[in-house]
This record gives C-alpha cells, sequence and structure tokens, in this order.
C-alpha cells in the first residue's frame, strides 16, 4: 500500500554532497584469473575510470567520461603511464610487507584509498589510507601532517613516511585542492548523470511477527537518487530513533538507491506510527502511513462488485436462451 500526504514536520531535504575517490590493489601470488593490480576511479558511486595488469590501459568506465579525452587528447595516455609507476611502486611494497610480516606466500594485497568531499555548502574533506590483506595499515592525519599506524609493524612504514614530511605535505595539497578542482571537472562532464534528481517511491507494510501481540512496520523507500535521504519513524510526531532497525543507503542496478526501516509496534499501536521520508527530489517531505484495514475494505468492495456484475451478465443470458 502506497499512503502518500504532506508533512507537517519541521525539517529540511538532506543535502547532497559529492565525492571523488579512488582505490588501489596489488595482490601477490593471485589465484588463476585475478590481475596482480587493479585501479578504480569513483565520483560518488559511479565507477569513471578502470585500470588493471592485464590491460596496462587507463580506460573510461562511464560513457560520459569519453568527453574528457576529446577535450584533453593525452589525458588517458597520460594517466597510463602514471599507473604504470604506481603499479610498480605498490607491487615493490607488498613485497616489502610480506617481510615486514614475516610471511612466506601465499595470497596479500595492499590497498591504497584517498579521496575528496565536496559538500552543497562548499566545505571540503578528504582522506588517504593503506590497508593490508584487508585490514587498516596507515592513516593520513593531513591536518597535522602526520601518519596513523595500525599496529606494531606498520610502524615501520610510519616512521620511513615521516622522515619525509614532504609526502604528507603533497597529499594534503592534492586531496585539498587538485582533487577537489577534479571533482568539479568530472561533476561538469556528467552532469546529466550525475547531478540528477529521481524522486523515491516509498512503500509501508506490516508484517505480523511469530507472536500475535507484536507487528512489524517496514518503510521502504527505492529508486531514489542521489544517495542523501533523510527516512525516520515517528510515534505521534515524535522520533522514535532508538526503537528503529535501519538498513544502510545501497544502491540499485541503475544506479539509483534505496533503504529500509523496520520498527515493531503493538497492533492496537499501529495508527500512530509514520514514516516520514525527504529527499531532494521531492518538493516537500512526505509522511506515510500504514492504511492496510481500509485498503482490505475497498479490494473486497470491488470483489464482490465484480461478482454480482459477472451474476448479472450469467441471469441475462440464461433468460434470453430460455426464450
Amino acid at each position: 500500500w502506497y499512503v502518500v500526504a504532506p508533512s507537517v514536520l519541521a525539517g529540511q531535504v538532506p543535502a547532497s554532497s559529492h565525492s571523488l575517490r579512488y582505490f588501489y590493489t596489488a595482490v601477490l601470488e593471485p589465484s588463476q584469473g585475478l590481475p596482480q593490480f587493479v585501479q578504480v576511479g569513483y565520483v560518488d558511486s559511479e565507477p569513471i575510470t578502470h585500470y588493471d595488469s592485464s590491460t596496462r590501459r587507463k580506460r573510461p568506465a562511464a560513457p560520459w567520461m569519453e568527453k574528457v579525452g576529446e577535450d584533453d587528447a593525452q589525458y588517458w595516455e597520460r594517466g597510463t603511464q602514471k599507473l604504470h609507476k604506481t603499479e610498480q611502486m605498490l607491487r615493490e611494497n607488498l613485497a616489502t610487507l610480506q617481510k615486514y610480516y614475516n610471511q612466506k606466500g601465499g595470497l596479500h594485497t595492499l590497498q591504497w584509498m584517498y579521496g575528496c568531499e565536496l559538500e552543497s555548502d562548499g566545505s571540503k574533506g578528504g582522506y588517504m589510507q593503506f590497508g593490508y590483506d584487508g585490514s587498516d595499515y596507515l592513516n593520513l592525519d593531513k591536518e597535522h601532517l602526520r601518519w596513523t599506524a595500525a599496529d606494531a609493524t606498520a610502524q615501520i612504514s610510519k616512521v620511513k613516511l615521516e622522515a619525509e614530511p614532504a609526502i604528507a605535505q603533497r597529499s594534503k595539497a592534492y586531496l585539498e585542492e587538485e582533487c577537489v578542482e577534479w571533482l568539479q571537472r568530472y561533476l561538469d562532464y556528467g552532469k546529466e548523470t550525475l547531478l540528477r534528481t529521481e524522486s523515491p517511491e516509498v512503500k509501508v507494510t506490516c508484517h505480523k511477527s511469530s507472536t500475535e501481540d507484536v507487528e512489524t512496520l517496514i518503510c521502504r523507500a527505492h529508486g531514489f537518487y542521489p544517495k542523501e535521504i533523510e527516512a525516520a519513524w515517528t510515534r505521534d510526531g515524535e522520533s522514535c530513533e532508538h526503537e528503529t532497525f535501519r538498513s544502510r543507503v545501497a544502491p540499485n542496478p541503475d544506479g539509483t538507491y534505496y533503504i529500509s526501516l523496520y520498527t515493531d509496534v503493538e497492533p492496537e499501536e499501529r495508527g500512530r506510527y509514520r514514516c516520514r521520508v525527504a529527499h531532494a527530489g521531492l518538493s516537500q517531505p512526505l509522511v506515510l502511513a500504514w492504511e492496510g484495514p481500509a485498503g482490505n475494505v475497498w479490494i473486497i468492495v470491488g470483489a464482490v462488485a465484480g461478482a454480482l456484475v459477472l451474476l448479472l451478465v450469467v441471469a441475462i443470458i440464461i433468460i434470453i436462451m430460455s426464450k
């Protein structure tokens, strides 16, 4: 059942932020079919570039990224040459880390991740971190130009990096300036995709639990873009977040997002609950309630009416044939 009503609660539509992120993975002794090195770039949640050790070429991962190469003929070649050097560097570092941890062989990975964010109010953020075998290894504290080590072994790398303070300084400058500039360029190139808005379709359902005295109200918003959304259960107009279990905002195959919220209620209290949803694609927030009983009445009325019409038609046919 879809129940939509204007919101009477105060609140603003969640502001939209954008991010540019890069993920690098180097693999030691990979299994068959797994490349030894992969790099993927993202704007928000959309892949924009891809490189791996099999092709050894930086390639567009989104159709609109082709425009970048049209405006800058050396863009892809320049990026390819840079990634050749990065691949070699990370593979050498991975071999070094294996020695640090006294590991003789097997499958091991080194990940390098960094990115920047641009908020709707113009504020900026950024991060850089390294991971080894799926766990944290080093993180850049760009405000203090220091590196944070995750364990005693990572302290070795921390000491080496902090012996060259220019590395942290260059990283901070890139994250706060060049990265943000590229993010703004990519947003302009891909604006038809990245800056679009699609409003959520919201459905409220009610499921009976194994015990008769409790029901679960479920509010599901799906098909929305951008990712930022405010969704919450309220009781008598007041937030009941502490009684709510929510899924993470997750992507759909078509590039939109969905989220689900659950709250357990007593059947006689059901009418006090509303699901409130605010999103950039909506002109105003929505407040939704479960209206199952009323809906069932109309379904029954429709079914009875249809049956009566069918009986009337059959009766007329019988009368005509009897004559």
